[in-house]
């Protein structure tokens, strides 16, 4: 039976953001994988977009990991020779009631601490996106965009040199607390005893906590599946900025956006709505939708306007529900100590991978 120190669950953007941050400090720190590779699910499947941290509530987790984050990772990404672009993001509004919308995400920017918003008008949208129809603005300079696949693939090399131990195909199937740590059998029949465990599970982090005792339900933890599909349009150029509308008043996700990515091709999502299962196939049902949601801000070509690709996000916010901040807690409350669950990382968490971590360290007890 392995032995291991800290046993890390998970090998998306967290899980291996995570791995990194425990091994500059810790030995024996051993991350485990279901697949057969890093980042198969939500940390592949997204916009690649850098937030500024100007949706989230003030003193949330969200907030704060998400301002904070998003500095770090542009430092980290010019350090490492990690693909991005800082080109910043342009939240539109087309009538007064909206302007007041747009004045109320900027206070709340502000008081999250993100800095250079700008409300613009008209013409100056025009100078800076000749394509978009905005009779008014908020210029977000913080927001941007990075190759997530060489972020996560620059994580798990730092991992490993900082002598972590990454180990797919390895799923986890029960989790046994006892009075020394836990033990964790896997589905190849391999089994680990750990001290600590971070669970960084994604879209079944709520299934680990359940495995160890964890009532979901009745701590509010269980997560909901929300797919968002993403079309693409080969005919747009010359974009700029992100364009996003403003966003959904039940902060279920932020509206249909434009996202340009680090080869300039242009494409639209993702929208939002709740599955029951994980599967990733598309039809056109919803194109309506999205070319409805689009010509509120730039007329489209609906002839060269196609199926892109869809994702899948893990959420603690359930249809009806308000706003749900990220879970990162350690246990002992519950009566799992040195368990620390990662619940409900959804957008913004690829902007906080790296303040997550730190948050991560944070719960250890030596």
């Amino acid at each position: 039976m392995e032995q291991v120190n800290i046993l890390i669950i998970g090998a998306g953007i967290i899980g291996l953001a995570v791995a990194r941050e425990l091994s500059k400090e810790f030995e024996d720190v051993v991350l485990v994988e279901a697949e057969g590779t890093f980042g198969r699910h939500t940390s592949s499947r997204n916009s690649e977009v850098l937030h500024s941290g100007i949706y989230y509530p003030k003193g949330s987790l969200k907030a704060r990991l998400c301002v904070n984050g998003v500095r770090e990772l542009y430092q980290y990404a010019k350090e490492n020779n990690i693909p991005f672009r800082n080109c910043g993001k342009l939240i539109v509004a087309n009538n007064k009631e909206e302007l007041s919308i747009l004045e109320e995400l900027k206070n709340n920017g502000e008081n999250n601490g993100v800095l250079g918003l700008q409300i613009i008008n008209e013409s100056e949208c025009k100078k800076l996106e000749p394509q978009i129809m905005a009779k008014y603005a908020v210029k977000v300079p913080s927001t941007g965009i990075i190759d997530s696949h060489k972020l996560m693939q620059k994580l798990e090399n730092e991992a490993e040199n900082n002598g972590a131990f990454i180990v797919y195909d390895m799923k986890v199937i029960s989790i046994d607390a006892f009075a020394e740590g836990y033990l964790i059998n896997f589905s190849n029949g391999e089994n680990f005893k750990a001290k600590i465990i971070i669970n960084c599970a994604g879209l079944h982090s709520d299934k680990i906590a359940e495995m160890v005792g964890i009532n979901i339900k009745r701590e509010k933890l269980q997560l909901h599946w929300c797919k968002g599909e993403y079309y693409k349009s080969s005919k747009i150029k010359d974009i700029n900025h992100l364009i996003y509308p403003v966003p959904d008043p039940n902060g279920i996700f932020l509206g249909i956006h434009l996202t340009i990515n680090l080869q300039d091709e242009v494409r639209f999502g993702p929208n939002a709505y709740y599955v029951d299962e994980l599967n990733y196939e598309m039809d056109e049902s919803y194109k309506p939708e999205f070319l409805k949601a689009i010509k509120n801000y730039m007329k489209i070509d609906e002839e060269n306007f196609h199926l892109d690709d869809c994702g899948i996000r893990a959420k603690l916010q359930k249809e009806g529900d308000s706003f749900r901040d990220f879970h990162i807690k350690e246990e002992s409350e519950k009566g799992f100590p040195n368990f620390i669950n990662c619940i409900g990382i959804e957008s913004p968490g690829l902007t906080c991978c790296l303040t997550i971590a730190q948050e991560v360290r944070k719960l250890i007890n030596n």
